[in-house]
């Protein structure tokens, strides 16, 4: 596997000669300044991949194309702003950029409750509390409908939760949960959240899915136009968040994506973290299932609890058994390479990091700091390197 990591260009802290260092070849990142729909042009493409390739790594996976609000409601909207991903589809194919990567969550994205949770290990990991969610959510943003999302027990223990929060601790969990608002450069309100999850009333999942399809019907074939590969990033955490529908979360979600638009074009970012939050997800069946159509991997590893909480774990300790993974993926690989495709080689990054060492007390993006992924990246090389000359000694694995 090509081995990537995230950057968020001039403004992470992270410089690329760091990740050089870190053994990466590959730069997995964005147009991140340019989030609102806008397109990308093409002299801003060439001058980051010119800006990586300076520093000896290579731009390979284009994460994310924002995808507005207004494609995931549908609607007369929607038309100018699938127009609009469609060209900067077409500005980074003229730059020679092919995986792109983009998910289809309802106004929030990546969601924690906790940025800074102690692991077992002494570093800080990214946290999910279900009780802290739903404390914000019922009691502090007091969402129309919030109390009808939450079973009884959960109702009261988040209810008391509230109540034990100091003002403090209620800032700190509301800036967490607006962290994984899409651009949340600190100008989201909660009066702005509340009308953002407004503009969903009475959305249902099958809502929602018929967008996401419509969407794919237009996006797709641009992709087999310009050699493309799309590849759609599961909901994280993959369930319900703020009573909003979620649709790509479990292997029937992606049956019903790929009977609806079956060209390989259409293919998926393959998340172990956030699949694996759920215990219902069998990770080795999936990766088995969508093989042909994962385009890009992202490799980490979550702690569910029994509450239905969850935490980062180490990226090859966690629920998931990563070295099964692993190995499914480069038996994939095999596979493509036999047939002769020419994506046979599959990107992968070590998706997050715990925080550590000198990183805890430095400026850094959730989950996104330098040892910790320098930690996972090594981990998982060493798993890849294990598998494969296993395999070239004994003909097996």
């Amino acid at each position: 596997m090509r081995e990537g990591w995230r950057w968020y260009g001039p403004a992470d802290p992270v410089p690329l000669a760091h990740i050089r260092q870190a053994g990466a070849t590959d730069i997995v990142t964005a147009l991140h300044e340019i989030y609102d729909g806008r397109i990308w042009p093409v002299e801003a493409i060439r001058d980051r991949q010119a800006l990586v390739a300076k520093a000896g790594l290579t731009w390979t996976v284009v994460e994310s194309i924002p995808v507005p609000q207004a494609i995931k409601l549908g609607g007369a909207a929607a038309a100018p702003a699938i127009q609009a991903f469609a060209q900067t589809m077409r500005n980074l194919a003229a730059c020679g950029l092919r995986v792109i990567c983009y998910n289809f969550m309802p106004v929030v994205d990546w969601t924690r409750t906790d940025l800074r949770f102690p692991a077992p290990n002494g570093g800080l990991a990214l946290r999910f509390d279900p009780v802290d969610f739903a404390a914000y959510d019922a009691f502090v943003l007091k969402r129309a409908g919030a109390q009808e999302s939450y079973d009884a027990d959960r109702l009261s223990a988040a209810e008391a939760r509230a109540r034990a929060m100091t003002p403090e601790q209620t800032e700190a969990l509301e800036q967490t949960i607006i962290a994984g608002l899409p651009g949340a450069e600190g100008h989201h309100t909660r009066e702005g959240i509340r009308a953002l999850i407004a503009d969903y009333d009475g959305m249902t999942d099958a809502d929602l899915r018929a967008n996401l399809i419509a969407f794919q019907s237009q996006i797709t074939p641009v992709a087999e136009e310009l050699g493309l590969r799309l590849a759609i990033h599961p909901d994280d955490p993959p369930f319900s968040l703020f009573g909003l529908p979620r649709v790509v979360s479990q292997m029937s979600n992606y049956d019903a994506l790929t009977h609806a638009n079956p060209s390989l074009a259409n293919g998926v970012t393959f998340c172990t973290g956030s699949l694996g939050v759920r215990a219902d997800n069998d990770l080795s069946t999936m990766v088995n299932r969508l093989a042909p159509r994962i385009h890009f991997a992202h490799l980490r590893n979550v702690t569910r609890e029994p509450d239905g909480a969850f935490y980062e774990a180490n990226h090859l300790d966690g629920s998931t058994d990563m070295v099964e993974i692993v190995h499914l993926l480069l038996a994939e690989e095999r596979r493509r390479k036999a047939e002769g495709r020419a994506d046979a080689t599959i990107p992968m990054r070590p998706d997050h990091g715990h925080l550590l060492l000198d990183d805890i007390e430095k400026e850094t993006l959730p989950g996104y700091s330098a040892i910790g992924r320098l930690k996972g990246l090594a981990e998982l090389r060493g798993v890849m390197r294990a598998l494969e000359q296993e395999r070239d000694r004994h003909g097996r694995v």
